[in-house]
């Protein structure tokens, strides 16, 4: 399985959207400063995830959600999946 996730920042108000196969390993990635976006915080919450068959859809649905470049489609995207 593949998966698209969303992370927040509480510290520092933002989200970060990004495509993976290991989840449970990528968040650590995330929380332990590897990679440069996101080693500015060290609170990044999980709060949303796609589940995806392939890598290409995963990705594929990480970057329909970055070119809507708003803010206020990741936070309805997070509401709808509650």
């Amino acid at each position: 399985m593949f998966y698209t996730y969303i992370i927040y920042s509480k510290s520092i108000d933002k989200y970060y959207v990004g495509s993976c196969q290991d989840i449970q390993e990528r968040l650590n990635g995330h929380l332990n400063s590897r990679s440069k976006y996101t080693k500015k915080a060290k609170d990044w919450e999980l709060k949303h995830l796609e589940t995806y068959f392939s890598r290409s859809e995963a990705y594929q649905s990480e970057m329909q959600i970055k070119k809507m470049k708003s803010r206020k489609y990741i936070e309805s995207l997070i509401e709808n999946k509650k």
